[in-house]
């Protein structure tokens, strides 16, 4: 949960400078056609900072901090398809009303839908073995 906290400053952070250069160059984009392509924007950025440390090692700096890896399920790195899928699955996961997160309540691993979906699976990198 730190983890996700982190990741979430973190993201804000990217968000906001991600955002100046989309404005300077489209203009107000509090309503209309430039809204929805300000929201695709910022959707394609952060899913662009998730696979690209993700495919790289498997870790956000947050998830260096707190020792969490992703990986495959048979323990191998993430391919930058299965990150975007993963990525995706992730924000329908928290747009049913983060269902997709409190499944892992009920999961006999402790894995989000969204892992189990895109065979990924949240591991300890100090652990020498992988589901």
């Amino acid at each position: 949960m730190a983890s996700a906290l982190y990741d979430a400053l973190l993201v804000v952070a990217l968000v906001f400078i991600a955002t100046f250069p989309f404005l300077a160059f489209v203009g107000d984009a509090t309503h209309g056609w430039r809204r929805h392509l300000l929201q695709a924007w910022i959707l394609v950025v952060v899913g662009a900072y998730f696979a690209w440390f993700w495919t790289r090692g498997g870790q956000t700096l947050p998830m260096k901090t707190w020792h969490i890896k992703l990986v495959r399920h048979d323990g191998a790195g993430v391919s930058a398809g299965r990150a975007i899928h993963r990525y995706f699955l992730a924000i329908l996961g928290l747009a049913a009303l983060g269902a997709g997160f409190l499944w892992a309540l009920i999961d006999r691993d402790r894995q989000f839908l969204h892992d189990r979906l895109a065979g990924t699976a949240l591991v300890d990198a100090r652990q020498a073995t992988f589901p």
